[in-house]
């Protein structure tokens, strides 16, 4: 039973058997990726209302015909289907399932989780959403503010097979879904899974070039090399030349965010005994970085402590004139 006494009521999937843009939505966080999602839906004939402790943010996409709410309740009664773009596990659970969260009101059916929160956090989430007659769609998303300003996103969507159908649309505004399990948190597994192997390739990159820049060699000249070899990766194909040659660091994602996700699948793999020595490593740095830079640095500026240890810069040529 959910915490007010009423009973669960039972999930309306009928409802919305319409076309796909007489689908009301609703987005629970108006942030630096959850903005441009929201753009993009209302770009394809959605109705979007916000919500989001920003006010700011929340008046931007208003600005643009967005419709807005004051609580998460609120943005429940008007909606079919609530998206979250929201920072932490914490806040997720918060928005869901507290006083004035989505089960507090009759309202939308439907919750999809854009967020990473973890599988512990998805699961409990979701036990609260369904005891309150919701489904929830286990969607974490990757491919950064560029991926969401673009519809061009990784979607890994845990739920079951109607709720996908229903959602597949909406989904396909935002990206590429692919349906990765029926189990609210198997979303949540691989995007953690994802998260850290990225962050890795990010991590030895850094301290490669730093290496290579402290015994003479020239950064564009290395990545010439290693991106027409074995040790390629999105870190040396994109990361590294687009926000650390040109010491712009501003990929858009924080090392506070990035920690959060490396511990959540550390977690994880605590729980299921298995042994993360290479990701134990990655934490490590990681929890340097954000002590010497703070939890909103960006997380391509990973590689500075790196340098400051080595006292060598690794810049482009073009940065460097």
């Amino acid at each position: 039973m959910p915490p007010d006494g009423r009973k669960p009521r039972g999930v309306r999937h009928n409802r919305m058997e319409t076309t796909m843009n007489n689908l009301k939505l609703g987005l629970a966080g108006a942030g630096r990726m959850g903005t441009p999602m929201a753009k993009r839906l209302m770009a394809a004939g959605y109705g979007v209302s916000v919500y989001d402790t920003n006010a700011a943010a929340v008046e931007a996409l208003a600005a643009l015909g967005a419709g807005k709410a004051a609580t998460p309740a609120e943005l429940a009664k008007s909606c079919d289907v609530v998206l979250l773009s929201l920072p932490t596990p914490e806040i997720v659970q918060a928005v869901c399932l507290g006083p004035d969260g989505l089960t507090s009101v009759k309202g939308a059916s439907i919750v999809i989780d854009l967020s990473t929160t973890g599988p512990r956090t998805e699961r409990l989430v979701a036990s609260g959403l369904k005891a309150a007659g919701i489904a929830m769609a286990d969607c974490p998303v990757s491919g950064g503010v560029g991926g969401a300003e673009k519809g061009t996103l990784a979607m890994m969507a845990a739920c079951d097979e109607a709720t996908m159908e229903t959602i597949r649309p909406v989904l396909e505004t935002l990206g590429k879904p692919v349906h990765v399990g029926l189990e609210p948190g198997m979303g949540q597994m691989i995007k953690v899974i994802n998260n850290l192997m990225s962050v890795t390739a990010l991590s030895i990159a850094s301290e490669a070039l730093v290496l290579g820049t402290k015994a003479g060699l020239d950064p564009d000249v290395m990545l010439e090399v290693i991106n027409s070899g074995s040790g390629s990766s999105n870190a040396t194909l994109t990361k590294i030349p687009k926000f650390v040659l040109t010491r712009g660091f501003d990929f858009g994602f924080a090392i506070g965010l990035s920690a959060k996700d490396i511990r959540l699948c550390l977690e994880e793999s605590d729980a299921l005994g298995v042994p993360m020595i290479v990701g134990g490593a990655v934490r490590q740095l990681l929890t340097v970085a954000k002590s010497d830079l703070g939890a909103d640095a960006d997380l391509t500026e990973i590689i500075k402590p790196i340098e400051g240890w080595a006292g060598v810069t690794v810049a482009g040529k073009k940065t460097q004139a």
